[in-house]
């Protein structure tokens, strides 16, 4: 079943949709929510919540793309529990993943007081815009899904060494595209 139909289950009220959407999408969300909690609980969790976030969303949103609205509500929930379940306390995974981060963005306070952080996210998508499928998919599966390099090397098919040299170089030129557009870093 295609995404424009599961979607007009969602508007027609049927639970059907939200069996669809587990069979179609429930292992990219449980993966998703995996690489940024790493507790099979709490992604249990987030996903159920994601699907329900799903249901009381569609309607009145139709979005473009299921998958990638479906990931955003995954995303978004998995990090909530993260931050909650890591308060006082460090996970590897997705800490060493926003830590490399960490020096290419501007801290928050810092972007928010030069321009809105809807600004600074259109600014990193026309920069992943311009780059190659190859190089976006490596930033994006880093850190967006929280991929490790030895998973984007089996996606990819390059080697974990070269993954870790093209993300140094992804956000040292991210670093460059933030301070040309006016972004103090």
């Amino acid at each position: 079943m295609d995404d424009k139909q599961i979607i007009d289950l969602l508007f027609a009220r049927s639970e059907t949709a939200l069996e669809q959407i587990s069979s179609k999408y429930g292992r990219l969300c449980y993966k998703l929510a995996g690489n940024i909690l790493g507790n099979a609980q709490d992604c249990e969790e987030c996903v159920n919540d994601a699907y329900l976030g799903v249901w009381n969303s569609i309607p009145p949103n139709r979005p473009d793309s299921l998958m990638a609205y479906l990931c955003r509500i995954v995303r978004n929930i998995s990090l909530k529990k993260f931050r909650y379940n890591t308060a006082e306390k460090r996970n590897s995974t997705m800490e060493v993943a926003m830590e490399e981060l960490e020096g290419t963005l501007a801290a928050s306070q810092d972007v928010e007081s030069q321009v809105e952080a809807g600004e600074l996210s259109h600014a990193v998508n026309q920069f992943l815009g311009q780059l190659k499928q190859t190089d976006r998919v490596v930033f994006m599966r880093r850190y967006y899904f929280s991929d490790s390099y030895e998973e984007i090397a089996a996606l990819t098919g390059i080697s974990e060494k070269n993954v870790s040299v093209k993300l140094t170089r992804l956000r040292s030129r991210l670093r460059d595209y933030l301070k040309s557009q006016g972004f103090i870093i």
